[in-house]
């Protein structure tokens, strides 16, 4: 007999794998009534690294029960939490509920389920949480807070936001393999700020970051690098064409491709969307001639819009250009529909909160969930990045129903994205 079954046993249970797996209906002998399904999750994240702690956290209905944690294809797996004996787990409570907290050792794909003083079968197991290992912890997410890119003397700093997955965490921004040591601060536990000037950029090549759990741990991979493009305006503009020709309707998913001239050779280029109250650099590029070629592929409504161009210096002080005249773009069809994901999985017990993450390819747009169709008051305004984590807070079988979501924008015209994938969301009563 194992050390688990045992140990069950003396609490009072009956441990018997092949019955519980034979049995189809799981009943509280007391009430002749089904067992609620428990509700297991996980924290901080779903995936453990060398120095972090990662927990699994299995919530039940019912008080004074025993708790059982199984890993899929493993059958020598099981631990068991409850009041009175402890094993590598711990229980609490939370008002009229039981919370079991175990500590996650090994990669897996998880579920529990618990066992009441009355009875010797096991609930019904939980929806599934699956846990991955990194040797090297994930990216953080570094984005740029307002435009990408610059006119002196408009603009006296730029920001940069490093957010990581875990909270508590020490950051690093670096720009190539150089540590950039800049003022800083940190407005949230996940997340740090780090203001630039001009002075600071350097030849303006990408900046990336990075984070570590503490002195002792690996530093995780690099995020993606952002670009920025400060010009002072000292030298003449380019001339920007668009090819085949300027401000003519395009049809979805063709390409148009930009060239910037400049008056001499040796530039960094940058192609920038002109919007309402920002610059975006999309891309740049260096380059030994006097012009740079640009493309936009499988372009849509959304990428409709005024663009411009510009250029610096290679060489400090790294001069750089007005930016061009615009090229205005202008297309014909319905921009992409985004992609709606679920953060949670199988039915939702009353009382939590659920996360859906909306995706889209277009930056700096509104987001807008809807339910049945119709608008829920939820609405994340100038998205920086390219998705964006909706919240719905303590849910009810009230916010029951299909989800899904849109993007829309007033510039240069107003659109409306079609509608996302839809996502059921499914609220079990107390």
């Amino acid at each position: 007999m194992s050390l688990m079954a045992a140990l069950l046993l003396l609490w009072g249970f009956i441990l018997d794998p092949a019955t519980a797996a034979a049995s189809s209906i799981l009943r509280n002998t007391r009430r002749n009534q089904p067992l609620p399904r428990p509700w297991l999750s996980v924290e901080p994240v779903s995936w453990i690294t060398p120095g972090l702690r990662t927990f699994l956290m299995c919530e039940a209905e019912l008080q004074n029960v025993a708790f059982l944690l199984r890993r899929e294809g493993d059958d020598s797996f099981l631990e068991v939490a409850e009041t009175d004996l402890i094993l590598g787990a711990a229980e609490v409570k939370a008002g009229n509920k039981e919370q079991a907290i175990f500590l996650v050792h090994q990669p897996g794909t998880y579920s529990c389920s618990y066992q009441t003083r009355t009875s010797d079968v096991p609930s019904a197991p939980s929806d599934t949480v699956t846990i991955e290992e990194y040797v090297i912890p994930p990216p953080p997410v570094l984005t740029s807070s307002g435009s990408s890119t610059g006119i002196l003397p408009k603009v006296a700093h730029r920001t940069l936001v490093c957010e990581a997955p875990l909270m508590d965490v020490e950051f690093q921004l670096r720009q190539g393999e150089q540590e950039l040591n800049l003022p800083s601060i940190s407005t949230s536990p996940e997340q740090i700020k780090f203001y630039l000037k001009l002075s600071d950029l350097g030849d303006q090549s990408p900046f990336t970051c990075r984070y570590r759990l503490h002195s002792d741990t690996a530093w995780s991979n690099d995020s993606e690098p952002v670009e920025l493009m400060w010009s002072d305006e000292t030298l003449p503009p380019p001339v920007l064409t668009a090819e085949p020709s300027n401000q003519i309707d395009f049809e979805p998913d063709s390409m148009v491709q930009f060239r910037c001239v400049a008056p001499k050779a040796g530039l960094r280029f940058g192609l920038h969307r002109e919007d309402p109250d920002e610059r975006s650099l999309l891309q740049s590029m260096r380059s030994a001639g006097n012009e740079a070629i640009f493309q936009l592929h499988n372009v849509s409504a959304s990428d409709a819009a005024s663009y411009s161009c510009s250029y610096m210096e290679l060489a400090p002080p790294f001069s750089g250009s007005a930016p061009s005249k615009f090229v205005t773009l202008t297309l014909n069809g319905p921009p992409p529909p985004p992609k709606l994901q679920a953060l949670w999985t199988g039915k939702v017990p009353a009382g939590h909160d659920v996360v859906l993450r909306c995706q889209s390819k277009v930056p700096g747009v509104t987001m807008e969930l809807l339910r049945g169709g119709k608008l829920v008051p939820y609405k994340i305004l100038r998205m920086a990045s390219t998705w964006s984590d909706l919240g719905l807070s303590y849910v009810g079988p009230q916010h029951s129903g299909n989800y899904t979501c849109r993007y829309t924008s007033w510039w240069p015209e107003h659109f409306h994205s079609a509608l996302s994938n839809p996502v059921e969301l499914l609220v079990e009563e107390r």
